[in-house]
């Protein structure tokens, strides 16, 4: 028997974690999947996140949480990445960096290997070995232990992950891109049964830049003063996809899925344009 995957896009600031608790458990009892894997990376104000946010997101039904280029960017995660093992970071990180790059999930009666991998385009404050390597020999090491193998690969160039797929495609199970934070219209299942799309989008505000509030990004664009001090709430919307494998770990589907939320009355309608 195949599994069944829910994988979350990228959750960004307050409204992604609402979407996650509004939407997620409706979500799961429509289809059902054997495990829940999130991409977390945006998670608190935007950029990593906290230790008391992994755990809440854990509490809400993740399975695993995802961290990228971002993944050390909140220091209490880091100091206490020990106590929090359903968290991964870029597998290609430098050996003494603290955590792992991968994780086997429960999913079923089957286990799913889930590896997170930094693309080398885009990044200037961190830099990962070199992924295709990277993915050649973990897939080759973890094939011995399950056939069911998903990578989110965390990349600035859409050629790159391009690339990386076609790379990818027979080893892995599902390649998952990540980064822009925009969902991209090209889910599909390459010659090999790797299931892949270029970007995976974000939960969160859709009515945003990226999950931020857009006057915000604006001045930072026309000043070069970033600025996350307030959060984008408009058009709040749970964004993911459902991969299924079957029993040779070889992708049988992917499809995009999104669940619209509300938006809190606390935070009003119309904060983004404030």
């Amino acid at each position: 028997m195949g599994i069944r995957v829910l994988y979350i896009s990228e959750v960004v600031g307050k409204a992604g974690i609402w979407c996650i608790k509004q939407a997620l458990p409706a979500l799961k009892k429509a289809e059902q999947p054997d495990c829940v894997i999130v991409n977390a990376d945006g998670t608190t104000g935007g950029a990593g996140i906290g230790k008391q946010h992994a755990g809440y997101l854990r509490k809400l039904g993740a399975d695993l949480l995802i961290g990228s280029d971002y993944a050390f960017f909140r220091k209490d995660l880091v100091e206490n990445i020990a106590s929090v093992p359903w968290f991964i970071r870029p597998a290609n990180y430098p050996p003494e960096s603290p955590g792992f790059g991968w994780r086997y999930v429960k999913a079923g009666k089957a286990r799913l290997a889930v590896i997170s991998l930094l693309g080398r385009v885009g990044f200037g404050r961190v830099h990962g070995e070199n992924p295709f390597l990277a993915v050649t020999a973990l897939s080759e090491r973890l094939r011995a232990e399950t056939p069911f193998i998903l990578v989110d690969f965390h990349s600035g160039a859409t050629a790159e992950k391009q690339a990386f797929f076609f790379h990818s495609d027979g080893k892995v199970s599902a390649v998952i891109g990540s980064h822009s934070r925009v969902r991209t219209a090209d889910p599909g299942i390459l010659p090999g049964g790797t299931a892949v799309i270029t970007d995976a989008g974000r939960t969160g505000s859709q009515d945003s830049v990226g999950g931020a509030e857009p006057n915000l990004k604006i001045r930072e664009y026309r000043t070069g003063i970033p600025d996350w001090s307030r959060d984008a709430w408009g058009k709040p919307c749970l964004q993911g996809l459902i991969i299924e494998m079957n029993d040779d770990g070889k992708a049988t589907a992917i499809r995009p899925v999104s669940v619209s939320c509300t938006v809190p009355e606390e935070e009003g309608t119309d904060k983004n344009h404030d």
